[in-house]
């Protein structure tokens, strides 16, 4: 057969519901298929984990019952002109060499096929590698099973012209070595039928980025561009998250070079109104794919704005929120039964009550507005980055933090100009928590219930964590007296969160470069603080006492640091003190880029890792808990400041440094070539 001409094949953008957890309703579904139809989207991919009989249950027909349900979803989405591709699972316990196992994936298909559905997709995501005796026997290799029954099964449905195959090995991260080497992806290549696509997730199973390169490169591989299963929006892995940011960090350029996209949001179902708009918008923007999207969220001339899209996203939105609803209730009902609308109706009152000068007015539900939506937006972002104003409340609440010194009121320190900034600086923070309180309230008001009640955990959240933050720097203010709930040692249950996980995840190292280092009492008290120019002798001194003159080429940036020749980044340098005085240091550069050699060190490494630093730690200290919350403060800071990675330069013959890097947890060697042979590099993405 020869290969199909992709080029006139329509680009599939859409949605793939794919993700673990509940799956939606049927009406869902339905209203799902009107806005794809609204906004320029083409596709749905039926693919919900624990529907039973997609994935653990394969092999069972589906009922009269079931029947009729998935042919009035089949006909729905072709009335919107979407294309129904159905997804089945077998790869649990199917016997690939079996011919009764491939009969029976063959008649679950063909009564799909019955229902009016003529697009599917097999996949082989999240299973078991090692192939059982009888398989070993037939077959070669995994990759190679795989590929024997997903042709087996798109010749016996007459080669659809969309059938989708999920590989094993779905993104670079899980391919061995790499990419262009692993044999995995080679034999799909080599063997898959050329009118079979293939889903891949781009670098990761949640891809910060998918550059136009990573695509050539498995392009080249597959020998077919790839269907993109974007896994950007989605929060099945971690129940305390949802993300409310726009489709980014993925050129418009990819558009010519893949099959289609498809995103996997977030498993609740009316939030996803952002994630869906957005990739819509991106879909739409390319002309050909052209130019490239603006990788930092602004329009620098490309012709899609992360923001932009965003914005308009919301924009429709916001009028959703008005609409009265009963959950579960689809826009055709709404219809035919009077709602109210928030923005006409009075405040609701039984008798007239009016209240008198010295007493509480009546409460009124203020309508939300777009700036709320907006905050709520930049409050849930993305997997990798939260938007402007959270990290702005971050950074600034780490400053009042860490300048508490300045807070006091009715002392010497409120007169001077530091006291002054704190105090305004506290009031800008005080200012963006109320926005917060008021952005839950109005929310909580909102006509529409559906989609409160998908958002109500993630809102009560984080009203709680900022209001509990707000009452912290309050109380370094002298305006409040310190919270009970902060102080407390036995707190109620809402005073903290994560529960048995959250323990869990605090004690292992590969934690640390998320919520930074939970530690065992020490055996001594120790102080950290903030660097600063003065203590640059003391430095020096802790420097030499361990290194002594036995220093060796080639210098290091971390030795210009350590002598004064280069200044640290601002807020990018920490001290360890015990009772005897400094005895531990942690230095860093925000932006490494400048004083690196860039033969040595080329721009991809400091883009992936662009803020360096260099520890050092006296050897008579016995508690490494206080050295892991010295590193702590320091990459705390500059994850704060926006880093996306840190790394150090070590000699080789430093083993106390290297082997105490490695016990950590967070930090890794990173290869990069053409270096030293006597300098590791290690690293942590933040």
């Amino acid at each position: 057969m020869a290969k199909p001409n992709t080029s006139q094949r329509r680009f599939l953008g859409g949605v793939v519901e794919g993700f673990y957890g509940r799956p939606w309703t049927m009406e869902q579904r339905r209203e799902l298929f009107r806005k794809e139809q609204k906004w320029g989207l083409n596709t749905y991919l039926y693919a919900p984990k624990d529907d039973y009989k997609h994935r653990m249950y394969w092999r069972e027909l589906y009922t009269a019952e079931e029947a009729e349900q998935l042919i009035a979803l089949i006909t729905a989405a072709k009335e919107h002109n979407v294309e129904f591709i159905y997804a089945i699972s077998p790869g649990l316990d199917i016997t690939f060499s079996n011919p009764r196992e491939v009969a029976t994936l063959k008649r679950k298909l063909s009564q799909v096929s019955e229902f009016g559905c003529k697009s599917f997709a097999l996949l082989f995501d999240d299973i078991e590698t090692e192939m059982c005796p009888a398989d070993k026997e037939a077959f070669s290799s995994f990759a190679h099973a795989q590929v024997a029954v997903t042709n087996e099964v798109f010749q016996h449905l007459e080669e659809p012209e969309t059938f989708l195959f999920c590989p094993t090995d779905y993104c670079a991260a899980f391919c061995t070595p790499n990419v262009p080497q692993s044999s995995y992806l080679n034999t799909v290549g080599e063997k898959l039928l050329p009118g079979i696509d293939v889903l891949w997730t781009g670098p990761k199973v949640v891809s910060k980025e998918i550059s136009v390169e990573s695509i050539e490169e498995v392009s080249r591989v597959l020998r077919r561009p790839p269907v993109i299963w974007d896994n950007i929006h989605a929060n099945d892995y971690d129940p305390q998250r949802i993300f409310l940011g726009p489709f980014k960090n993925r050129p418009t350029e990819l558009i010519p070079k893949l099959r289609g996209v498809l995103t996997n949001p977030n498993c609740e179902f009316e939030p996803n109104f952002v994630a869906i708009h957005t990739l819509a918008t991106w879909c739409k923007s390319a002309n050909n794919g052209t130019k490239d999207v603006a990788m930092d969220g602004e329009d620098q001339g490309s012709d899609y704005s992360p923001q932009e899209a965003l914005q308009l996203a919301l924009a429709e939105w916001l009028v959703e929120f008005g609409i009265a609803d009963q959950p579960g209730a689809s826009h055709a009902a709404r219809g035919g039964v009077p709602k109210r609308e928030s923005s006409e109706e009075e405040p609701m009152q039984t008798d007239g009550y009016v209240p008198g000068p010295r007493e509480n007015p009546l409460y009124t539900a203020e309508p939300l507005t777009l700036d709320d939506l907006t905050l709520l937006s930049e409050l849930f972002y993305l997997p990798y980055e939260y938007g402007p104003t959270a990290l702005t409340m971050l950074q600034e609440l780490h400053w009042l933090r860490g300048n508490s010194d300045a807070a006091g009121f009715g002392t010497v320190a409120t007169k001077s100009e530091k006291g002054a900034e704190w105090r305004a600086r506290a009031e800008r923070f005080d200012e963006m928590c109320e926005a917060v309180v008021q952005m839950f309230n109005r929310l909580s008001n909102a006509p529409n219930r559906s989609i409160l009640y998908d958002l109500y955990n993630y809102i009560c959240d984080i009203k709680s964590g900022v209001s509990m933050a707000r009452s912290f720097v309050k109380s370094l203010g002298g305006r409040s007296p310190p919270s009970s709930q902060l102080l407390n040692d036995d707190p109620e249950p809402w005073g903290f969160r994560g529960g048995l996980s959250g323990e869990f995840q605090r004690m292992l190292p590969c934690h640390g470069n998320r919520d930074l280092f939970r530690s065992p009492p020490a055996s001594r008290v120790y102080t950290i603080r903030p660097y600063s120019i003065k203590d640059q002798a003391e430095v020096h001194k802790i420097f030499s006492e361990i290194h002594g003159d036995t220093i060796a080429k080639p210098e290091l940036v971390g030795d210009s640091l350590a002598e004064g020749q280069i200044t640290p980044s601002q807020n990018c340098g920490f001290l360890l003190e015990d009772e005897s005085g400094i005895c531990g240091y942690a230095l860093g550069l925000s932006e490494a880029g400048p004083v690196m050699n860039k033969a040595q060190y080329p721009d991809s490494f400091l883009h992936e890792f662009p803020s360096l630093v260099t520890i050092e730690v006296l050897p008579k200290i016995p508690d490494p808990s206080a050295v892991k919350r010295l590193i702590g403060s320091l990459i705390s800071s500059m994850r704060t400041s926006g880093s996306k990675g840190v790394f150090c330069q070590l000699r080789s013959n430093d083993k106390r440094m290297l082997n105490f890097l490695r016990t950590l947890g967070s930090f890794q060697v990173l290869k990069v070539e053409g270096l030293p042979k006597d300098v590791v590099i290690m690293g942590t993405s933040l």
